[in-house]
């Protein structure tokens, strides 16, 4: 198998990284004081549309639509956005400067992929364009939404409009002041096979009856300023025009739309590991502890390298995962993007661990972006889906390919 980057690629990839090293990277520190200021709760930093308005000039902009998506595609594989997605993660903000962040990157596939032209144009454009941001709502306080056939939000048939009812929570970006859609999902049938209940469905931000009854913090922090909300729906009425492919094709649009986003995640995880490895062994490289270089140390020196070559396992998976998206679709491909999204960012925690360590106090400080990369992918490892049921999800699809091929 060849992961060779194409000539077109490399060139993405050099342009890419001139661009953070000459916009992104010296504004990181800067950024992050604005996020953590209280006094700037649900503000976004003033200096994002410019570096977005740069990264459009320069040609970096939604380059993570793959090309089946035709007029709306960057003109890219997942295979050869994958190391992109990768650079971008280095930065945990850095996605948006070119359009490429979650949960937009998802909400764009479901509404490129089964909206119609009226909700394309109405909901999409926008967020290509960068104009508007989004927010996608399924989980649910009260039932454990890891097993997604448990949520109780009601889709209701009304004349010509759906009336919903129901309480979300962990809705990732509503907070923003650019949030203009919700992709809502539910059940429109009690009655219905428990996997044709469910339905998608477009509710316009400030729509009467949605409101917010908290902020979540996850360890701690905001994550001003797209946030984590809980968000209540009480006799909310939209359109019937504003759902999404039909009523219970919901799973059906869940799984189009998490495939390729899960390698997003993936390898903007390993990118974060990536660099976490690089400031250890700079650090260890620096700093002198029992008379030698903490890198002459044989335990400092086994992190390294147990690092070094898990990063490398990670991201060869994730290629093999996305390359599989490509010629099987996310179907095709859900035992590669299973294990995947197991082993990413468990080593993009493990990485930072290790380099947290090897930075003493530095390393649960702000001073470099190792700490948040630790929680953000402790964090990751629930919100876009449980480790436990992705491995379960494996180890029936491969319990049952090596039984069917036993003699």
């Amino acid at each position: 198998m060849e992961f060779t980057h194409s000539p077109k690629v490399q060139g993405l990839i050099a342009t890419l990284e001139a661009f953070m090293d000459e916009h992104v990277y010296p504004v990181e520190s800067e950024v992050h004081r604005f996020l953590a200021d209280q006094n700037n709760l649900w503000k976004v930093w003033p200096g994002m549309e410019g570096l977005k308005a740069k990264a459009r000039e320069a040609g970096l902009w939604n380059l993570f639509l793959p090309i089946d998506y035709n007029d709306f595609s960057g003109g890219l594989t997942n295979l050869e956005y994958a190391p992109l997605a990768e650079v971008m993660g280095r930065v945990e903000w850095a996605p948006e400067v070119f359009n490429c962040s979650a949960p937009d990157t998802g909400n764009m596939e479901v509404l490129a992929k089964f909206g119609t032209p009226e909700q394309q144009e109405r909901w999409l454009m926008p967020l290509l364009s960068g104009e508007t941001r989004s927010a996608y709502v399924m989980t649910e306080p009260q039932v454990a939404s890891s097993d997604a056939t448990n949520l109780e939000m009601t889709i209701r048939r009304d004349g010509d409009d759906y009336v919903i009812n129901g309480r979300k929570w962990w809705i990732s970006g509503a907070m923003d002041p650019r949030c203009a859609v919700l992709i809502v999902m539910g059940k429109t049938d009690l009655e219905a096979p428990r996997h044709a209940q469910h339905s998608t469905i477009i509710v316009p931000q400030g729509t009467p009856g949605v409101s917010v009854v908290r902020q979540l913090t996850a360890f701690g922090d905001y994550r001003s300023p797209g946030g984590e909300s809980e968000l209540l729906f009480e006799d909310v009425r939209v359109p019937a025009a504003n759902l999404i492919l039909g009523e219970g094709r919901g799973f059906e649009i869940a799984q189009g739309r998490l495939g390729p986003g899960r390698i997003h995640h993936c390898m903007r995880a390993i990118g974060q590991a990536q660099r976490s490895l690089e400031l250890m062994a700079r650090r260890a490289g620096e700093r002198v502890a029992f008379g030698r270089k903490l890198s002459d140390h044989g335990s400092v020196r086994h992190d390294i390298a147990r690092s070094y070559y898990e990063i490398e396992m990670a991201r060869l998976l994730t290629l093999k995962a996305a390359d599989a998206i490509d010629r099987l679709g996310a179907k095709g491909a859900r035992d590669l993007i299973a294990a995947i999204k197991c082993v990413a960012p468990n080593v993009a925690q493990t990485v930072a661990d290790r380099a947290i360590q090897v930075h003493g106090g530095m390393g649960i400080s702000a001073d470099t972006p190792i700490a948040n990369f630790f929680l953000v992918n402790r964090f990751v490892r629930i919100t876009d889906g449980p480790d436990e049921v992705h491995l379960s999800q494996l180890g029936k699809l491969k319990a049952a390919e090596y039984a069917a091929g036993a003699d």
